[in-house]
């Protein structure tokens, strides 16, 4: 493996110049928040967090950076959940943040797309979308503080996956800074390039170690006219099995999600989040929230929704039903779904997992999941929830409801094996939107093919050949 240098107190200097004293930051109590991320499994620590402005600055940083064999870790919302995104505890790389590279350089309205930096954040972005009249839909939790480049290097998700596919999907072009410093404008908004390798699709969902993204061109969709959401509770995972099949068979595309939470998730929701309730009055083994879209008429939506609904294999598999009248109604039943990651927080220590299977296999994974689970730990509370529609589960696993938190956490690493080989059983995937980062590195030997883990090593030695790039991460 590829050895990187600390910087010396030269390149230290050459690369603060680059940005300027005022966009570095060397002051450890200033560069804390870049240092660990929302859950606090990983901490870092550098020598200078740099905030470049321009492309021409991330260049500059890399070109030097790599002929020094200076770790960069690229930073943009700091959102990530397996520690691609934090430098390693040695305190050798330095942190290339890319948020002041925010800006909207194109939208063009007619034929759909736009042009953002890397430090737009999701929600910015969506913003400048809605103000052309258009859509950016991929929507996640942390979209606030979520940035676009973060987004394309763990080829983000969401819970619009279903209807409108991953951050993949969504990308047309990229601008990409290589290891080297040189500069890839891959900014084509082509709906169809069929013109060798594809390198956008390379450098999506690659964390960081191939290149630094400074800039995406992103597809936008036509907004619907109107949006039906509901509640449905089911007693079983076939039942929702059953449920998702009938509705993508009535509606299709109009199905824009189909989110699924176990009674355990809803539980921590409502004992812990404000202003959270259940319109049932009482939990079910299963609760799953739809929403349906359309582009036809005010109404159309809630009828689509309302015909949906009467198929009596539908009716055969719901306990209860509720359906949002209002945009708050709708509001409040997002916020159920949305806060699960927070609720756990007040059940004390939470073993995570972003996992998927095919969507056939749900209802037998999740049973075989909790088995094993509580056989290794009994009393741990599994926590599953996640997007049905697209075979990703969120599974969680909280402590014992008594138990000791520290003593709960020190089975991370059992427990994660213990999960992921049952993954493997079912032919699924152990990231279906986090990415690898540190967290899953050593799960990924274990879980890729000698022929896979080779092609990824060589296209890695082929774009970064000196390591520089997100040392330690992935690979």
């Amino acid at each position: 493996m590829t050895t990187t240098n600390m910087p010396d107190t030269d390149s230290l200097a050459r690369l603060i110049a680059i940005v300027g004293d005022a966009n570095a930051i060397t002051d450890t109590a200033a560069q804390a928040p870049f240092l660990t991320e929302w859950r606090d499994r990983y901490r870092g620590k550098t020598p200078v967090v740099l905030k470049p402005g321009t492309v021409r600055e991330v260049s500059e940083i890399l070109k030097l950076a790599n002929h020094e064999k200076i770790g960069v870790v690229t930073q943009a919302g700091n959102t990530g959940l397996v520690g691609g995104q934090i430098a390693r505890p040695a305190g050798t790389d330095i942190v290339l943040s890319v948020a002041r590279l925010n800006q909207l350089r194109t939208l063009d309205a007619n034929n759909r797309h736009m042009v953002v930096e890397a430090g737009v954040t999701l929600a910015n972005a969506q913003e400048h979308a809605r103000n052309a009249g258009l859509e950016f839909p991929l929507r996640i939790a942390s979209e606030g503080s979520a940035c676009v480049g973060g987004a394309v290097a763990t080829n983000a998700g969401g819970v619009h996956v279903v209807a409108h596919g991953s951050m993949r999907n969504l990308t047309l072009g990229l601008e990409v800074v290589l290891a080297n410093g040189e500069v890839w404008d891959g900014l084509r908004a082509l709906k169809k390039d069929n013109t060798g390798y594809d390198l956008k699709d390379l450098i999506v969902g690659s964390e960081g170690t191939l290149g630094v993204v400074t800039a995406a061109a992103l597809k936008l969709v036509t907004p619907p006219v109107s949006v039906a959401t509901a509640l449905l509770g089911a007693s079983t995972l076939d039942d929702v099995a059953i449920l998702f099949a009938r509705l993508s068979r009535h509606l299709g595309a109009n199905l824009t999600a189909f989110e699924f939470m176990s009674d355990q998730a809803l539980s921590f929701v409502t004992d812990a989040i404000p202003n959270t309730r259940l319109p049932f009055g009482k939990l079910c083994p299963w609760t799953v929230l739809i929403e349906i879209s359309s582009g036809r008429s005010p109404d159309d939506a809630d009828l689509m929704l309302e015909q949906a609904l009467c198929d009596e294999t539908v009716l055969s598999c719901l306990r209860e039903s509720a359906i949002a009248t209002s945009d708050t109604m709708a509001q409040s039943f997002w916020k159920l779904r949305e806060t699960i990651s927070e609720a756990q927080k007040h059940g004390g220590g939470s073993i995570k997992h972003d996992i998927s299977v095919p969507i056939g296999q749900i209802a037998k994974f999740i049973p075989a999941a909790n088995a094993r689970v509580t056989k290794l730990c009994p009393g741990a509370r599994p926590c599953p929830f996640g997007h049905f529609g697209d075979g990703n589960i969120h599974y969680n696993i909280s402590q014992p409801e008594d138990g000791n938190k520290d003593a709960f956490l020190a089975h991370w690493e059992e427990m994660q094996t213990v999960v992921h080989d049952l993954v493997r059983e079912f032919d699924g995937s152990i990231s279906a939107e986090h990415g690898i980062g540190i967290m899953k590195r050593d799960a990924l030997k274990r879980t890729k093919s000698p022929a896979e883990l080779a092609m990824m090593q060589s296209i890695k030695q082929a774009l970064d050949p000196n390591g520089i790039l997100n040392p330690g991460k992935v690979l």
